[in-house]
């Protein structure tokens, strides 16, 4: 009898064990014991707030993108040219523009974007295609403005006012870069007045420098502020290929120039003052017995320049300061139009606000004493202009 009792407790002994261990296996490996399919979801998702708003800064730019888009273009141009067989060929590029009179179908863009065309062709953000010409060009400011006979009114930007911006300033550039039509991009201005050169070498000056990605296709699309204005024309980046965070537009001031003359019938013709100089101001200037708060020291007077006839002085003499060879003995420009010249690119930045045949007043140091002298900007050499 207790044999029995013995084989039976050690029998349920056994199949406990069993049980306990089968059911182990399948709780922690059941694919690789039984093969069975783990029900459940495999992931968890993420919890949506349902109605949730979009940010105020994002709310602004799809504003802007909105009313901008259709009053932004893809400009197409053809140029024929001779091959090495001298066989003609068409040769296109491809940039953006933008309507600044729907009425009028008047479009703004860069001036290396039309090129020498012989056919210009402008496409919407509805693929409306329109046929158009050139009306005046700024070949010195990379600019161009067109015109098309459009069906109806369309849809056009403001222009706002390019004096005045601020380095941190957000922007934002519409445009078709690579051909991919309205595409928008944000930043902020990161400089003003910079100058740079184009393909042709010629210099552009005072241009709005922006890390908004801009490239190839851009050029001639609207660079906008906060409140939907045009503030500059996207024209160049620095460097070959695409956008490594410099690109540059021209401030819509000096487009705003171009349409004043060309309604008054006038061609643009750059100002030309005709001086080099350096900024000095604090040590450097007290070592050179200048006024402290400085100024632009005259270096180089061309002749037959604007300068040289309003009696501007060169330097007399060089001297050695730090490690520098400086001339000395000439005009220190403190002021230009009431404005100290508080920076390097002085000249150029009151150039920007002027045109041939305009009077520009300077306020000069000169013999240690101060002194005005009104100058009447010549024009630029023609292969400046």
């Amino acid at each position: 009898m207790k044999r029995f009792r013995y084989l039976f407790l050690a029998a349920g002994f056994v199949g406990a064990f069993v049980y306990m261990t089968s059911i182990a296996k399948s709780r922690f490996f059941p694919a690789a014991v039984s093969g069975a399919v783990e029900s459940g979801p495999l992931f968890e998702e993420a919890k949506v707030v349902r109605g949730a708003g979009l940010s105020n800064d994002e709310l602004n730019n799809i504003e802007i993108y909105k009313n901008a888009r259709a009053a932004t273009v893809n400009i197409s141009s053809t140029v024929y040219r001779r091959d090495f067989f001298y066989q003609v060929i068409p040769s296109k590029e491809t940039g953006s523009g933008f309507v600044i009179d729907g009425e009028k179908g008047l479009i703004l863009t860069n001036n290396h974007v039309l090129g020498g065309s012989q056919k210009i062709v402008v496409t919407f953000a509805d693929q409306a295609k329109y046929d158009a010409e050139v009306l005046t060009k700024d070949p010195v400011n990379d600019l161009g403005l067109i015109r098309i006979n459009p069906r109806k009114k369309l849809p056009s930007l403001r222009l706002g006012e390019s004096e005045g911006l601020q380095v941190g300033q957000k922007v934002l550039a519409i445009g078709n870069p690579f051909g991919f039509d309205g595409t928008l991009t944000t930043g902020i201005i990161s400089s003003l007045n910079r100058s740079i050169r184009d393909e042709t070498n010629r210099e552009l000056e005072g241009m709005v420098q922006t890390d908004a990605a801009i490239n190839p296709g851009n050029s001639g699309g609207p660079l906008l502020d906060s409140q939907g204005n045009v503030i500059g024309i996207n024209t160049a980046i620095y460097g070959p290929g695409g956008n490594i965070g410099l690109g540059f537009a021209m401030p819509i001031n000096k487009a705003k120039a171009m349409l004043i003359d060309y309604r008054s019938g006038k061609s643009y013709k750059r100002p030309f003052f005709g001086v080099q100089t350096i900024h000095v101001a604090g040590e450097w200037a007290e070592a050179l017995r200048l006024p402290p708060d400085g100024g632009l020291l005259v270096q180089v007077v061309q002749r037959g320049s604007a300068a040289e006839r309003a009696g501007i002085r060169g330097p007399r003499e060089v001297v050695i300061i730090g490690n520098y060879e400086v001339g000395v003995g000439g005009d220190l420009i403190m002021a230009i139009d009431g404005k100290p010249c508080e920076r390097r690119d002085a000249v150029t930045e009151a150039l920007q606000k002027k045109r041939a045949g305009d009077v520009m007043e300077l306020t000069l140091f000169r013999n240690g004493r101060t002194t005005k002298v009104s100058v009447t900007l010549g024009a630029a050499p023609e292969q400046a202009q």
